[in-house]
Order: structure tokens, then sequence, then C-alpha cells
């Protein structure tokens, strides 16, 4: 099965792309694609690894499904597009940007300019139909994501990875801890922020703190 990635992940994951699982999950991605409105455009369902390309992994942060409405994935976990409103988690980790880094509230939630420098924004499941949460999950997505966690903590070392909420820290519990540095935190929607379990982790300065004593260039936030 083609599938258009940056080479650098093809090198990375082997033979992911040839298992019999991802040639189902590619015929089922055709198909939804075909017959009903699914998110993000066709284009931008490997944007995250487009950006950030498997050598240049600094960060991992782990969402679980795209934005279904529409116009506001655009295959990056908590972004948005240009000109979209920020959803209630995105609002809340800006916050959390702005008081830990002391940094003006951004005016775009559009977070390429993270992938761009290193973050792998990597959703569990990379597609969505509109207006139905969670409705291509489990169909082969899980798996391919494990995949390219298990590549990074894997062939790479001295990255930080971000698992905010339960979902993130079951699906990274396989990650080599001797080799990279975890933050977890609750989730930063309102239900658990509002709870006391987002606001005040500090995980923006603690990684570009890890990063910068590794020698690695910190993160513009």
């Amino acid at each position: 099965m083609l599938v258009k990635i940056d080479p650098s992940w093809k090198e990375a994951l082997g033979n992911e792309f040839e298992k019999p699982y991802f040639d189902s999950l590619i015929e089922f991605v055709k198909s939804e694609y075909t017959t009903t409105t699914c998110y993000p455009k066709g284009s931008q369902i490997f944007a995250a690894f487009d950006h950030c390309h498997f050598d240049d992994v600094k960060v991992v942060i782990i969402g679980q499904d795209p934005y279904h409405g529409p116009r506001q994935a655009n295959g990056l976990c908590f972004s948005v597009n240009d000109g979209i409103a920020f959803p209630p988690s995105l609002i809340n980790i800006f916050k959390e940007i702005e008081t830990d880094l002391v940094k003006p509230f951004p005016q775009t939630g559009n977070l390429e300019r993270w992938a761009d420098q290193g973050v792998l924004l990597l959703n569990a499941t990379l597609t969505v139909r509109a207006g139905e949460a969670g409705s291509h999950q489990k169909k082969g997505w899980e798996t391919f994501t494990d995949a390219v966690i298990q590549a990074v903590s894997d062939k790479k070392e001295n990255v930080v990875f971000l698992l905010w909420g339960g979902f993130a820290q079951k699906k990274g519990a396989k990650i080599d801890r001797s080799k990279h540095f975890i933050l977890e935190s609750g989730h930063p929607s309102p239900l658990s922020a509002n709870r006391g379990f987002w606001f005040g982790n500090k995980h923006f300065s603690k990684t570009n703190a890890f990063l910068e004593e590794k020698a690695i260039e910190p993160i513009v936030w």
C-alpha cells in the first residue's frame, strides 16, 4: 500500500505499512472518505509526521481523536486551523503556557509551529467521521500509532513524552523510561483542569529544562 508520509518515518517503521491490518485500515479510510465527510482532509492525515520528521523528534504529545467539527482538524493533536475558535483543551494548554513561561496568549491555535521544531503531535486515531467522535477507533489506527511510539522509544533517546490524562498514560505505558523523560498530568480538558489536575504542571518549562540539560535546542512554545 502506497502511503504518502515522510521517508524518515517509512525507514523508522520498517514493514509496518505492509502488514495486513494496515491494508485493511487504508481500505476502510478510503471508503469513509469517499462516502462520508471525514476529518482532517486527506492530505493532512499524516501531517504530524510530515511536519516532524523522525530524526527531528524531541517531544511527543499524545492525543486521542481528531476534532470532528468543520475545518477544525489539521492532522496535529490539539491543533486547529488558522481562524478557528480555540477548543477548551487548547485554551487550557495556552493558559498553562502563559503562566508557566510568562508568555502572551497566542493568536492562532495552529500548532504547526511546534511540530516544525520537533514536537510530534500524535493522535492515537488519525481520522474521524464528521460529527461522530471516536467513529474511526478500533479500525487499526491504534496499532499503527502504538508502533510509532515504540519506534521513537526504541530508536531514539532523550525524547520528552508528555502524557496528559489516563488515555495518553496508558498509550505510553511501554516507553523506555531509562532513555526518555516522561511527564504526566491530568488532561487539559475542563473536566480535568477544573478539578486541579492540569494547571500548574509546568510541563513546558520542565520540557525545555530537560532539553537544555541534554544540549538539545529547546522548544519555542
